[in-house]
Formats: structure tokens, sequence, C-alpha cells
């Protein structure tokens, strides 16, 4: 039974303003027992974390989640199981005073209702919760999973994991986005700092459920501000009928609420517009013949040459011109007294289709066409035609608030808004300022992206210029250093700026960037750098392969946060270059479907599913099954089951008994240093020159170096084998110090294994560019001698690294490889 004497034992009720509480016995809390309210409290105790509690038996079940709750499914939060608190906890918001219990500031940052899918006593005994959640920021299907403990373990962990359905984000962080309580709209620091909603408006949180009528049946609310849906940005648009595709407009976000003759405008975090654009709009829709609706849409202005211009829609606003204003609507979420959310996209619009005709030219509302072009050719039409990108909608998706895959915005131009936490004054006659400094929030820090420095008028310069210096603050707004700043003028982090810019730089700053102009519309502590995503089951740009990778975004070295996706477009970097090496050859691989750190194992011949651009061929000694790939569908295929090694033999497949390289694999003992194996490597490279041998080499991203030398494929395996074992023995023989030529661990004590086993028949080696399973998501590079000569590590690039990149834009050490080749002569 449900008690709460460990909560009231540990509080003092004189001093804090929690709720003593009791265990509630209402028929209402009896009803709870199939679920309930669930409360998320924000809790910036000694340290912040987040406080889920669920309601079941007359209490809230309560866990403390140490990072806060994930939309990402791959990531599992820490989740401690800590004492029952009271139902009438869940609206608490305030601070617990220093030295009490939990000391700290407290916001209530997300409540609704949850929904186990099972018995939930019998999921707690057993450990494992699978439910369901309704709030205003966390929605679908999520788990609780208890850990076995730790022997001595007090603490009672759980994981807390977010189900892979529609309200999943991969790579979206929800606790950065939305840092405000939904009960008051301030942040846990500004209840920390005493603040109040006293003389401040609250952000408004609305449910996207319909109220309860006396009689149990349901009835639409009446129309207000609905939180609007919102679209994600990927590096493409989608492709597929499933899909419809509308121009993105480059204006304000613009709800339009109408009640009888009554109309509001509201933006995107439901502040009142509806002065700002003047009569036309509002009486128009004021005109439209409906009792009520909720309409979705944008305000523009429309440029000479009838593309959509921000700088043009803020030069009227400031101007106090609205002659000008055009409303585009492209969703209807509310009709006479009919909630229209759950309806199919393509349904909402033709509503709102008919309810915009007999709208004349002259009139200010515009239905937002849309095409079902494929995406990629409507972008390039959008780009062609220099507009800002287009915005792609599931036909058949209802309307959801909030980010999600339904939408998704691909852009021509980079455009985005920045925080301004400085300028630099003009040295030049007449001119207010000579360029804007300015920054995005990430992890609770203002971070420096560069200066603004084109984009304004004499005139806008000069107000912005008046509106900054209002603003001066002593102190550096950004968490580091300003690069050249001695004249900056600093200013409190207030303001907002559209910014379009070419680029990013490696180091995060904006490079060509300009002015566009003030976004009154969001708040500064909203703005974050906008980071595309490519689409789900997606392949990188430019990539000519007919493999599409399912879960692209699966991490296959977790630390280093490398997914299937950015592997393939490092094998796409480097597939010019790869491609004489593994094209046609019998391969090895290992395999590590749920990341290095999970199961490995080592596969040479085909398994059920296999991809057909993965073939297969019959060794003609044993009958035993090989596999190889002709073309760079085969190395995407590999990519797609998770294949962290490409191992490959020596000679190809049409030439099998006849081997086309010689590796020598540097591998030391454990306490040998990297100059060593270094110096080895050298002095290998020195034996072969004196035989006539080319040798060329590349680090093995591990440990050692590995000398290849090309040969005309003539010698068979024995002979080349031979050769190998001989060279490396006379080594060991000259230095046996130093070398071993033997592979067992004691010989191998204090030296370097020249290992030629790799040279056998059906032996392999890491193929040249291929990624390795190790710490660090490291590369097997080849490299020039002088590089080897100048201290470079055996595991000196990283898979995406700027070592890696500045390497692959050098020219190819291995460029004449092959053409190198001789014929292998022992005598």
């Amino acid at each position: 039974m449900a008690d709460l004497k460990e909560y009231q034992a540990k509080r003092d009720f004189t001093r804090t303003a929690e709720p003593a509480g009791k265990v509630a016995r209402s028929k209402k809390a009896a009803a709870a027992a199939g679920g309930g309210l669930f409360v998320i409290h924000k809790h910036a105790a000694r340290r912040l974390h987040y406080d889920l509690r669920l309601e079941h038996g007359g209490v809230l079940w309560s866990w403390a989640v140490t990072r806060g709750p994930s939309l990402d499914p791959h990531e599992k939060r820490l989740a401690v199981h800590v004492e029952d608190h009271p139902l009438d906890y869940a609206p608490f918001e305030g601070t617990i005073p220093k030295g009490e219990y939990g000391g700290g500031s407290v916001i209530v940052w997300d409540e609704g209702r949850w929904l186990p899918e099972h018995d939930p006593e019998k999921g707690m005994k057993k450990g494992h919760l699978d439910f369901e959640l309704d709030g205003h920021k966390l929605k679908g299907k999520w788990h609780l999973v208890r850990l076995r403990p730790r022997p001595g373990e007090k603490r009672n962990n759980w994981l807390l994991i977010k189900s892979d359905d529609a309200y999943a984000r991969p790579d979206e962080d929800i606790l950065e986005e939305e840092p405000r309580s939904v009960k008051s709209g301030l942040t846990v620091e500004e209840v920390g700092a005493g603040k109040t909603v006293k003389g401040k408006k609250p952000r408004v949180w609305h449910s996207n459920r319909p109220d309860s009528g006396k009689d149990g049946t349901t009835k639409p609310a009446a129309p207000g501000f609905i939180e609007p849906q919102l679209a994600t940005l990927q590096r493409e648009a989608p492709g597929g009928a499933d899909w419809l595709h509308e121009v993105k407009f480059d204006g304000y976000r613009m709800q339009a609420v109408i009640a009888g003759t009554d109309v509001r405008l509201l933006t995107r975090s439901g502040l009142d517009w509806t002065e700002r654009f003047g009569p036309a709009i509002v009486a128009a829709l004021a005109g439209l013949k409906c009792k009520d609706a909720v309409i979705d849409g944008e305000i523009v202005v429309l440029g000479g040459n009838g593309i959509s211009s921000f700088p043009l829609l803020q030069a009227d606003l400031s101007a106090g011109r609205t002659d000008r204003f055009l409303y585009y609507a492209f969703d209807l979420m509310y009709l006479d007294g009919e909630d229209l959310r759950g309806e199919p996209l393509v349904e909402r619009k033709e509503a709102l289709r008919q309810l915009l005709e007999g709208q004349g030219d002259d009139s200010p509302l515009r239905f937002s066409e849309h095409f079902t072009e494929p995406g990629r050719v409507m972008l390039k039409h959008a780009c062609r035609m220099g507009l800002e990108g287009v915005v792609s909608k599931r036909a058949d998706a209802p309307y959801r608030s909030g980010r999600g895959l339904d939408w998704i915005k691909s852009k021509c131009t980079l455009s985005q808004e920045f925080v301004i936490g400085g300028y630099l004054p003009s040295d030049k006659t007449g001119r207010g300022l000579k360029s804007l400094l300015v920054g995005y929030n990430e992890g609770g820090r203002l971070n420096y992206a560069g200066r603004v420095g084109t984009g304004f008028s004499v005139k806008i310069a000069d107000d912005l210029k008046a509106r900054l210096n209002r603003l001066k603050t002593p102190a550096r707004p950004f968490d580091a250093a300003v690069p050249d700043s001695r004249q900056a003028v600093w200013v409190k982090p207030e303001l907002v700026a559209q910014v379009e810019f070419r680029s990013w730089t490696a180091d995060r700053i904006l490079r060509h960037a300009s002015f566009q102009g003030l976004r009154e519309d969001k708040p500064a502590e909203e703005v974050v750098q906008e980071k595309p995503k490519a689409a789900k089951n997606a392949k990188p740009a430019g990539v000519k392969t007919s493999v599409t990778l399912s879960s692209p975004d699966k991490l296959l070295w977790p630390q280093e946060k490398i997914s299937k996706r950015d592997l393939l477009g490092h094998y796409e970097l480097v597939w010019p270059r790869m491609k004489p090496f593994v094209v046609e050859r019998p391969l090895a691989l290992v395999r590590a479907p749920d990341g290095v750190e999970g199961q490995r194992f080592f596969q040479k011949h085909a398994s059920p599913g296999m991809s057909d651009h993965i073939l297969r061929s019959r060794d003609p000694e044993d009958g035993e099954e090989i596999l190889y790939i002709k073309d760079f569908d085969g190395l995407a295929a590999l990519v797609q089951i998770g294949v962290v090694e490409v191992h490959i033999w020596g000679a190809t497949i049409d030439r099998i008994d006849t081997p086309d390289q010689v590796v020598f694999d540097l591998d030391p003992d454990e306490g040998i240093g990297a100059d060593k194996v270094r110096d080895a490597a050298l002095d290998i490279r020195a034996r072969l020159n004196e035989l006539a041998m080319p040798a060329f080499v590349k680090v093995s991203g591990g440990k050692g170096y590995h000398v290849v030398v090309p040969l005309k494929p003539k010698a068979g395996w024995d002979e080349v084998k031979g050769f190998a074992h001989d060279f490396a023995k006379a080594m060991e023989q000259a230095e046996p110090e130093r070398f071993t030529a033997t592979l067992s661990k004691k010989a191998r004590k204090g030296r370097i294994f020249i290992d030629y086993l790799r040279n056998g028949r059906g032996s392999t080696t890491v193929a040249p560019y291929s990624s390795r399973a190790k710490k660090g998501a490291t590369v097997a590079l080849p490299v020039r001698w002088d590089e080897v000569e100048a201290g470079i590590a055996p595991d000196a690039f990283p898979l995406g690294g700027k070592a890696t990149l500045k390497r692959l834009a050098q020219d190819d050490p291995w460029a004449d490889f092959f053409g190198k080749g001789k014929v292998l002569n022992r005598k």
C-alpha cells in the first residue's frame, strides 16, 4: 500500500513550501490505477536534474532523471527511483530553502497524462514499465527499465528510454529547446532569482485534445491559440508520392484566430501582433464565410521579382507601411466548431481552399499552393528562382504541434536567427556601426558565431546602433573571448537578428554573413544553431548509389558520435582512391550491427538477407564461398549491415592465385613506443630499397604501420609468402633485440612482430581507407614516407577529423601503386 512516510520524514514543512500531502483515497485516485497525471519537475538542487512523476495508487511514483529525458531512442537516461510524492506536489513550483532536503529551485517543466500499456503494479515488480505520455513537450511511447544492482549499491537505478515512434526526435535536445515552465513560463534560474509571473506574460500551453462534455461526449474547444507544427531542417527534400511540397516563405509565421467578427493574429509563441499589420488582412479574414476558424500561415512582402523578402517586410514594419502585407494561408486547424487537426493534411488544405475561394486579386489573402513533383526537383526549381527553399509535408498526416518529421524544410541558402551580443562602431563618417557581433545558445552559454558587416542601409545601421546603445553592458555576453574586440561595445543579449550566410567554418564561425532584419517574434534564449539533418533512410548528397541506409543516424562509434551516415560519407569522399584496392577482390568483414561497443564478429561468407550488391563467388581451390563487391553500391551495402572494417585479400577475383602485393604489418609488443615502430617501418623501407622493391606505407589506425610492396601478379601464394617469411626472418636475425618473425606473445616480448602471415592464401589485411573498430574511429590511411619521417602516429587520422580531411585534400600517395609493381624474383 502506498504511503508518504519517507517523503514526510525528509522534510520540515515549517521551512519548505512543499505540500505535506496525504495518500489520495478518492474515486478519482482509484480510477488512476490505469494511468493518470504525469509531471516532470526541473530541479536545480545540488545537481540539476529532472524528476519524473507518475500518478498511481493515490501518490506520485517518482524517479530522478539525472540528465533529463531525451527524445532520441538511442539515448538511455539514468532514472533513480526515489520516494513517492503526494498528488498535490504535481503543480509545485518555487524554491526549496537551502539546507532542506532537495534545496533549490523547481519548475513544472512538463505535465499531462500517462497511460500504461500493461498492469503498472506488475511492471514495477518486474522492473519494466511500458507507457504512453501525452504532455506539452513529451509524447508517445516510453520505457522505464530497472537495472540489476551492483554489489553494495543502494540506489534503485532504472533507465528512461524513448520508443522509436512518430514522436521520436533523434539528435534534438528538447531540454535546450524548451527550458521554460509550462505553468509559469519561467526558467528554473528565474524562479531561483525570485521572479514571478507578475508583470510577465507566461507562455500559454494548450491541450491538443477536445474537452469532455457533462454527458461524457467530446466537444471541440473554443478556437484559441494552438501551438504550431514546426518543420525539421534537412539537407534534402524528401521524395515519394506521399509528400506535398510548398514554397518556403521568408516572413513572419502567423496564426489567424477568427471568432465571429473578432480576428487576432498571433505569433508562433502566442503573442498578439494584430495591430502591427494594419486593417486589410484583419478585414479580409473577418469577411470569410465562417463562424470561427484557426488558420496557419505566413505574412510576407513580395519583392519586384514576386519572391517574399524578409528585409522588405522589416522595412515596411519600421516605416509603418501596411499596404504590401500578404497573408499566405497553408493550413486549417479549426473551422465552424470542428477540430480538424486529426484530419489528413490534403483534406485540411482542400477545406482551406474552399474557405478562401472568391478572394479577388486585390485581396491580401492567398492560398499556399502545393506541388507533387519529387522533392529534389522542387528544391532545385525553388533555388533557381531565388526562393529560400521548400517545406515538404506528409499528405496523410494530422496536424501535430511541435517539431517533427511530418514537416521537412530544406533551404537553398543558409539563413537563421542569431543573438546580438555587441557591435563594432564604424570608423567612417555617417555610418552608425561597422558590424554586429552575434552568437547562439548552447548548453547554457552564448557561443560567439562571428561578425555581420553587410546588409545595412545607413538608416538601418543608425537605428540599430541607437537600439543597441540602450542595452549597453560592461560585461562580454559571449562565453569565450572574441577576436579583435578591443573596440567592441557589449550589449545585453536580447535582440535577435535574421542573418543570411554562405557557410560555417570548421570553428563554427559564419562566412559571408549579411543582415536581413530583426526578429522580434523569437525570444533570444530560444536561438540555437540550426543543424540540418539528413532524412530518415537517406543517402549522403552526391553519392551515386541505389543503396538506402536504414537508421542512418545509428551510432557505430557511440563515444565519437559517428553514425552509419557519417561512415558512408567518408567512403564517398575516398572512393576514387579506395576503389582499386577493394573492387573485385575477396573480402573479410568486421561487423558491429549495434556499434563497436556491442558485439563484433568476423564474416567471410554470405548470410541470409545480405544485399545483392555484395556479390558471391566460389574459391576454385576448396569451393568455399567468397564475398566481393564491384562498385560503390557494394561498399554502401557493407555500411548498411554495420561493417566497421573492410579486410582484403592480396589478389583479385579473376587472378585469385597470383597476389598483386606483399604486406608487412608491424605489430609492437605492449609498452613499445610509436617512435620505435616508426623507425622500424623506415628500416624495412631501406632494406626493400636495397632489394629494388618499391615500398608504400599506410598508418594502420591502430598501433602500427603497414609497409606494402606492389607486385605484378605472376608469382603464386607460396612463393609470395615464402619471400615475406624470409624477409621478416632476415630482419629478426639482423636485430633480434628489436624484431621477431614469430607470432607467439612470448617471442614478441619487448620486440616488434613483423607479421608476414598476411600474405598466405585466404589471409587478409585491412583495406586502405577503411575505418577501424577502435577507440577514436580511426582510419587506415595511406601516407607519404616523409610524413612518417616527420613523426606521424599510426592512429593520427580519425574518421571525419580535421587531420584526415587535410590529408585527403593533398596528393594521393598511392596514386601509382599498381603501376610500380615488380615481378617477384627470389633468385
